[in-house]
């Protein structure tokens, strides 16, 4: 596990940067915090740092977002209007998940079990206006399939 503090945006950019470079095809990242806690800038600054000059927004309308151009692709969900598990599943998810790409799955605690075991979680916990607290972990009590 490996917790960083976050006192801007432009270090939570860099937080993503920094772990874009060790992302492979096949990436899982399931993202949990609460509204404006930073996981779209984060996936902004992941996609960035995939080389990629796609323009990142959230995906919560259309549910998935591609990116391309990139190192590797990034699909980018957002389960928070997902109303369940079926609608969810009807996304193919396991095709994205196992695919050529990185997946960023936003609000991926609404329906943990569908997240891939090998997935990295990433939490974020607002502190004041700028600082976040950012909390990635593998397997560990912030998963919660553990």
């Amino acid at each position: 596990m490996a917790i960083f503090i976050s006192n801007s945006p432009a270090e939570t950019e860099e937080i993503a940067q920094r772990l874009a470079e060790q992302l492979v095809a096949g990436s899982t990242l399931a993202l949990q915090g609460e509204l404006g806690s930073g996981k779209t800038l984060f996936t902004q600054s992941l996609v960035a740092g995939l080389n990629s000059d796609a323009t990142v927004t959230s995906p919560t309308f259309t549910i998935v977002h591609e990116y391309h151009g990139g190192r590797l692709p990034v699909y980018h969900f957002d389960f928070f209007r997902l109303e369940n598990r079926e609608s969810a599943r009807r996304l193919g998810l396991e095709d994205y998940f196992c695919g050529d790409g990185v997946s960023v799955v936003e609000w991926a605690d609404r329906f943990p079990e569908l997240i891939p075991e090998q997935a990295r979680w990433i939490s974020f916990e607002i502190k004041s206006e700028y600082q976040r607290i950012i909390t990635l972990s593998d397997q560990s009590h912030e998963n919660p399939r553990a």
